[in-house]
């Protein structure tokens, strides 16, 4: 995702019904206001990739961005944390999703140069939790936390993809 894209993602959280929100464990009231969130942004996408606290992917179908995905809790070379989400109803439980997901792990393995990627959605959010098994993530265990920031304590799932060969390296 370009940096000219990020209010793409600012949109989808500012703009959701606190219904939906809730479904994604997200906490209204700790959304950064936007234009602070877009700044976060500025400051992040200034660094070497090595060194930003977060490294998000735009989903495309057709020409169109339907969603995206992000990382955080970064440790370049070892682990990340992603989120996934795809932007509106229709494209939601369509099936893109898992496909989305599969390519997004690969970027990160190969940009972020990671031997583990962790996504720790909702324990109630069954649509995360199915599309990570079929993109092939294991499941470890659910717990109570709040994956990010912007997140209120709940339960979550939290699913691991190694990257293909990492056992032996």
């Amino acid at each position: 995702m370009r940096l000219d894209e990020v209010d793409l993602r600012i949109d989808y959280f500012h703009d959701a019904s606190d219904e939906y929100l809730r479904t994604l464990g997200v906490d209204r009231s700790l959304l950064p206001a936007r234009e602070a969130w877009r700044a976060q942004y500025e400051e992040d996408y200034a660094r070497p990739i090595p060194e930003r606290l977060s490294y998000l992917l735009a989903w495309e179908l057709n020409g169109d961005v339907v969603g995206f995905s992000s990382t955080d809790r970064i440790e370049y070379g070892e682990q990340a944390f992603m989120h996934l989400h795809i932007l509106r109803q229709p494209e939601r439980r369509s099936g893109f999703g898992t496909e989305f997901v599969k390519q997004s792990a690969d970027a990160y393995f190969r940009v972020l140069e990671l031997r583990r990627l962790y996504c720790e959605p909702n324990a109630l959010n069954v649509a995360p939790n199915r599309t990570l098994q079929r993109a092939g993530f294991t499941y470890l265990f659910s717990h109570e936390a709040a994956p990010s920031s912007i997140n209120f304590m709940q339960v979550t799932t939290r699913w691991v993809l190694d990257r293909p060969g990492a056992a032996s390296d």
